[in-house]
């Protein structure tokens, strides 16, 4: 283990939590000891696991509290409700770098506005909303990070592209101009009380993930586990975990 994440696991164990004592630090403050420990037993950096912290339906006084505690990636599922947060956050800490998150399913007819509020978007799952995101990116002259949302279940509430599917929507995004960056992939397995049988699931993904790389199609973002199973998805590769009720408590 290097002495990086040493002082990685020191800071995150004992630092944050005497410098806090409120409920929200000490959340946050756990999350990211569950994150160090489940990196540490993959054999992984504890560094190479972002948090997203889901503040969907939360109020923006939670956000602005997190900011304050040093979060600075927020996923939302809503184009309206991640824009008004935005807004808050920007006004109230104009010097902090913030960066938001598209988690939920994305409707064309929401693009336009998403492309001005978020700076990844997690829920790619077809050339045609691909298309669409890249056309808004580029009259904004921005260019966004973006995952592909890849359904892995077979339940009707779950959206993403089948697996099938996955490296043409690839290659096609590759192929269109600079203003989106494909970066990784996305899953949500079915919700089960114990962790371990989203194991397969998880598994599933990073194995997409590596057979892509094996044709020419590199990627470095998985972003998969959630408040109940993410130190499972940590153990078999994700990069980006998304973690909501862990933090900031039941809605």
């Amino acid at each position: 283990m290097s002495l990086w994440t040493w002082v990685i696991v020191f800071i995150l164990s004992s630092q944050y939590s005497v410098l806090v004592a409120d409920n929200l630090s000490e959340r946050i403050s756990s999350v990211f000891r569950r994150i160090c420990h489940a990196a540490m037993r993959a054999g992984r950096a504890p560094e190479s696991v972002s948090l997203v912290a889901v503040t969907k339906h939360f109020p923006v006084s939670a956000v602005a509290e997190a900011v304050e505690l040093g979060l600075r990636i927020f996923g939302e599922s809503y184009v309206g409700e991640a824009a008004d947060k935005r807004e808050t956050i920007l006004r109230e800490n104009p010097l902090s770098s913030v960066s938001w998150h598209m988690i939920g399913h994305l409707q064309r007819n929401k693009v336009k506005r998403a492309v001005s509020v978020f700076d990844c978007i997690h829920s790619i799952d077809s050339i045609a909303l691909a298309q669409v995101v890249d056309e808004y990116a580029a009259k904004a002259g921005k260019t966004l990070d973006v995952l592909i949302q890849v359904k892995l279940s077979e339940e009707d509430t779950k959206t993403g592209i089948a697996e099938a599917g996955v490296q043409a929507l690839a290659e096609r995004i590759k192929g269109f101009n600079k203003n989106l960056n494909l970066i990784g992939l996305m899953a949500m397995p079915p919700f089960f009380e114990d962790p371990e049988q989203s194991r397969p699931y998880f598994r599933r993904l990073s194995d997409i993930r590596d057979t892509l790389a094996a044709r020419g199609i590199e990627l470095t973002e998985l972003s998969m586990g959630m408040s109940n199973d993410f130190e499972t998805a940590i153990m078999e590769g994700a990069t980006m975990v998304r973690v909501g009720s862990e933090i900031f408590g039941s809605r």
